[in-house]
Formats: C-alpha cells, structure tokens, sequence
C-alpha cells in the first residue's frame, strides 16, 4: 500500500494527457481483498478520506477499462473515463462490506450508470452534428 501514496497527485485527464494518464493508471498496483477490507473499515468508520482515496485510485483501470467499450459512440475517451471515474466515486460512497463482494463487481454497475447517463445526454448532439 506505501506504493499507493506515490500515485496521489495523478496527471489531470485532459486533451493530449490521455496516454500519460494510462501509463499513471497501469503502475497503481491493484488492492488485495484484505487490503480492500481494511481501507473501506477505515473509511466508513472513522471518514477517512485517504482510505477512499487509495481504493479509488486502485479501480481507476477498471474505469478506463469499461469506458473502452464505449468508444463507438463517437465522444472523446477522456469524457467517457472522467464520467466512470464519477460513477466509481458514488460507488465508493455507496459500498458496504455486507454486501460481499469485492468493490469492482459492485462498482461496474454505477460506473456503467454514469458512462450511459452522458452518453445520452451528448449523443444527439454529436449524431446532428
């Protein structure tokens, strides 16, 4: 986990960076499910902000994974991640360790939520144009 603490200032997902910001995601080691467990314990009950930090920041590939498979919708993928990475935060939010399950196969449904719920809201845009 003191390999988490590196990756907190992570570059900004903006035009050009994208790449980058791939790279940044890909090095972020990926949580154990006691590792998981504890950070989330921490979180809820004494609201540390750290903890959700480092959990967010090992789901981020996840994100950028499952924002990927939206890409044929002709919106930039830059859009498409930020959107997963809101949808991510609210499922950090929502998570409860009674659910048992890991935070990924609880998280793809509100990152999916988020991804769909602006993809609706821009598509007709970019279809008229």
């Amino acid at each position: 986990m003191s390999t988490l603490t590196t990756y907190q200032q992570l570059p900004a997902l903006s035009s050009g960076s994208l790449q980058s910001y791939m790279d940044s995601i890909q090095q972020i080691p990926v949580l154990t499910q006691e590792e998981e467990e504890s950070l989330f314990l921490r979180f809820q009950q004494h609201d540390d902000l750290d903890a959700a930090r480092t959990i967010i920041l090992s789901h981020l590939r996840y994100v950028a994974y499952i924002a990927r498979s939206y890409t044929g919708y002709g919106l930039p993928l830059e859009d498409l991640i930020q959107q997963g990475n809101v949808g991510l935060m609210k499922s950090v939010k929502k998570f409860s360790l009674d659910h048992k399950v890991r935070l990924v196969s609880f998280a793809v449904h509100w990152i999916k939520a988020e991804i769909h719920e602006y993809i609706l809201k821009n598509w007709k845009i970019v279809k008229v144009a």
